[in-house]
């Protein structure tokens, strides 16, 4: 199945993509944020209720998509996941994974700008990434238990205003200027697909290709991250894992390739979609 939250009439909603219809799930879960639904049905029920709706409008016919998980209690940012980013950004090797956190008014959705904010005068960098939603509580979850957690998958693009970035030892200034982080444009249920086969990603600026890998690549696998962010916080539904990005980010380059007003960025993760987003400079 494949989730999206977004708006029409003026309403935030949420559904289920069935073909190019949406089967509305908002007055039958009680809620309009997909977290929301998770912590209060738990995702099996969910997932019956969107079996049994039925589709209704086209695809065409919303607003625009808000991010595929709105209302996140947690979203936990995974760095320098891939080896050949943590080689560019000149980092040693760790025994455990690096982790910041985002906050959910950070987050933009499908199709909705991401926006360069005015303390970003160069840019800001693309960072493509897969996020994973979580579909159950857990406390220092097992890695041979974690598969069980997870609700599904989608693209993410972590941009960054690396000025920021880099005031502190500490990434958090640079990773949180409001809609900065796209999120979308649908969730795709962990069932559609096998835990054993890469998940591919890929990350464009305006149609060339600047970031390719797939899961097979990270340093800490999907399972490893589960079980070390459970325990040192209890992992709910809702919660967002968004799990690193690999090389070639634009600051990196020589010379830099950052993103600027009017560019369009692209997010393609294998079984989920394409997260397309154009840039806007904020005028302060």
């Amino acid at each position: 199945m494949k989730f999206l939250s977004y708006r029409i009439g003026g309403a935030p909603r949420i559904g289920v993509l069935y073909g190019g219809r949406i089967a509305d799930l908002t007055d039958a879960a009680g809620c309009h944020d997909l977290g929301a639904a998770l912590r209060r049905l738990g995702s099996e029920r969910l997932c019956q209720l969107a079996a049994q709706s039925e589709p209704g409008p086209r695809l065409d016919e919303i607003e625009a998509f808000r991010p595929v998980v709105a209302d996140p209690e947690r979203i936990v940012c995974v760095g320098l996941n891939y080896d050949e980013h943590r080689v560019e950004a000149n980092r040693a090797t760790t025994a455990h994974p690096t982790v910041f956190l985002r906050l959910p008014s950070s987050q933009t959705g499908h199709g909705e700008p991401i926006v360069c904010p005015a303390e970003a005068p160069n840019g800001l960098d693309f960072e493509g990434e897969i996020a994973i939603v979580i579909s159950r509580a857990g406390r220092r979850i097992s890695e041979d238990q974690a598969w069980s957690h997870v609700f599904g998958y989608s693209a993410y693009n972590d941009a960054s205003a690396r000025e920021w970035q880099a005031h502190s030892t500490q990434w958090t200034a640079g990773k949180n200027f409001p809609a900065t982080g796209a999120f979308g444009p649908v969730l795709a249920t962990a069932d559609e697909f096998d835990p054993d086969t890469p998940i591919p990603l890929v990350t464009r600026l305006n149609g060339k290709v600047m970031q390719h890998a797939d899961t097979s690549m990270m340093l800490f696998s999907i399972p490893t991250l589960i079980a070390y962010i459970s325990t040192f916080t209890e992992l709910v539904p809702g919660d967002v894992i968004v799990s690193g990005t690999p090389g070639g980010v634009g600051f990196k380059r020589n010379p830099p390739v950052l993103m600027q007003d009017g560019d369009l960025v692209e997010v393609e993760v294998g079984g989920v979609g394409t997260l397309s987003n154009v840039v806007r400079r904020e005028i302060a």
